[in-house]
């Protein structure tokens, strides 16, 4: 029941989590939670060309790295790494 009760409180910490990747010079922002849930895609329109969807589909990829990696940066220093059984947190 106690642990219980931890991994609800963890949950909510989860959400107060925010963290911001970008990529292409900011011409991509993606803001994620701790939840890994996106919050905010942000497209500068330079980087909105129609004949090179390709670079812009690499941008987001790349925009959404860098946001999980400082989201796993401060699960370490928030949490202690201590999150066990999170599917793809490698910490």
């Amino acid at each position: 029941q106690n642990m219980q009760g931890q991994m609800e409180e963890m949950q909510e910490k989860l959400k107060d989590i925010t963290a911001q990747g970008s990529s292409g010079g900011d011409l991509v922002k993606i803001t994620m939670n701790g939840r890994f849930e996106v919050l905010d895609l942000s497209l500068d329109p330079i980087a909105v060309d129609p004949r090179d969807v390709k670079m812009l589909e690499e941008l987001i990829l790349s925009a959404y790295s860098g946001a999980l990696e400082k989201i796993q940066l401060k699960f370490k220093e928030e949490m202690g790494g201590m999150i066990p059984g999170m599917p793809g947190l490698q910490l």
